[in-house]
């Protein structure tokens, strides 16, 4: 009698906990909708300088988040009623959220390592759309310009080679100078105007470590929440385990 009432006990205390566990997992949800919107959404501003490698992962935490609402029901709900069926449902499918966040927490920190590789290709050929007066290509280089206050790919003097204005071969976008006046993508600003009124470092590597910055934030949530849902496993593996010799024994 005194083994049987100390299994009830484990049991009715792992039952009241795997229920504040779903509450906490809703939480997670939350966060991984929440993170994933906010960089995809930082992503898109970039998009012309992304492949769909750095979108499929902030996707991926988005879509994780949305099945959690779904998967804390059957965890409540078999915890509550001590339903063996839905909390063996509710491990099974938090086995599979837990490798998929393993995974899109893997792919963020696999894509920090390709940013550099990546960006340095999209940026090169989108600024041959700036030359030839694409406006989109103009808004997004004089946005970048502007905001990380850099100039060109690697250096300013690629803009020389990009644009080759004969009339003035030392010019740059006017995004390149803190000077103020003339419209986007003008061409009023020179290579020979002297820092802090010309931006002197390429764009490539602050946006890169921007990118990296947000790829590391995709790979930590993915792999930390990942641990931390790896306890309402053993919740629910052991309270259905109880249910299951509970049901033996009667």
């Amino acid at each position: 009698m005194v083994v049987n009432l100390r299994l009830s006990t484990s049991s009715q205390l792992i039952k009241y906990l795997m229920f504040i566990f779903n509450l906490i997992f809703v939480i997670t949800g939350i966060i991984l909708l929440s993170i994933g919107s906010v960089i995809h959404g930082v992503y898109h501003d970039y998009q012309h300088f992304l492949d769909d490698r750095f979108f499929s992962v902030p996707s991926l935490l988005i879509a994780i988040g949305s099945i959690i609402f779904f998967i804390a029901f059957f965890g409540c709900c078999g915890a509550i009623k001590e339903n063996y069926c839905m909390i063996v449902t509710f491990a099974t499918l938090m086995v599979l959220v837990f490798i998929l966040e393993l995974s899109a927490g893997i792919s963020g920190y696999v894509l920090r390592n390709d940013a550099t590789e990546v960006l340095s290709d999209k940026m090169k050929k989108s600024m041959e759309g700036y030359k030839k007066t694409n406006e989109e290509i103009y808004v997004i280089w004089d946005q970048i310009q502007r905001d990380f206050e850099c100039c060109g790919t690697d250096k300013p003097e690629d803009w020389l080679t990009e644009l080759k204005n004969q009339s003035n071969p030392d010019s740059l976008p006017m995004s390149c100078c803190r000077t103020q006046g003339g419209q986007v993508g003008s061409i009023n600003c020179t290579i020979k105007m002297q820092y802090p009124d010309r931006f002197t470092k390429g764009c490539l590597t602050v946006l890169a470590d921007f990118v990296k910055g947000h790829a590391v934030q995709l790979g930590g949530a993915g792999i930390g929440i990942a641990f931390m849902q790896a306890l309402g496993i053993w919740f629910s593996v052991y309270l259905a385990r109880s249910i299951k010799r509970n049901y033996d024994n009667m």
